[in-house]
């Protein structure tokens, strides 16, 4: 698979805590797209984690985008695409660091919106994915 991250000259880089947090642009040559749902903080019992704590929740949320790729076989390193969404933007941006953790790696082009509610009221961020590979 080819695969080229690109920053235009035209457009500004987001930067939070020293991290450019996404790609503009990513091009893939490749044969096999992944699709995953929005993914909360739930751990494989459905409980939710990290009641009231987003640190917690990305972190989670990072475990199970993590799990559901690699469950297509493919890695947080191929991930082209996230959509998240959040409680709290202001509260997101002073946990980037965890993000980096899972999709530093692959830099992907990203989305963020803040919503005034997600499918639980305890959920504070929700993440989906899109993965391509060979």
């Amino acid at each position: 698979m080819k695969r080229q991250n690109i920053q235009p000259e035209a457009l500004a880089k987001r930067i939070v805590g020293g991290h450019v947090v996404y790609s503009h642009v990513v091009v893939v040559e490749g044969r096999r797209m992944i699709f995953i749902s929005g993914q909360v903080a739930r751990d494989r019992q459905g409980n939710v984690v990290g009641k009231g704590d987003m640190r917690a929740q990305l972190r989670q949320v990072g475990e199970n985008v993590k799990a559901a790729v690699e469950a297509a076989g493919a890695t947080l390193g191929d991930l082209v695409k996230t959509n998240t969404y959040v409680t709290d933007m202001e509260e997101f941006f002073k946990h980037v660091d965890v993000r980096m953790e899972y999709f530093g790696a692959a830099l992907p082009t990203s989305t963020t919106v803040e919503v005034s509610k997600l499918a639980h009221p305890d959920f504070m961020v929700e993440v989906e994915a899109i993965a391509v590979v060979d």
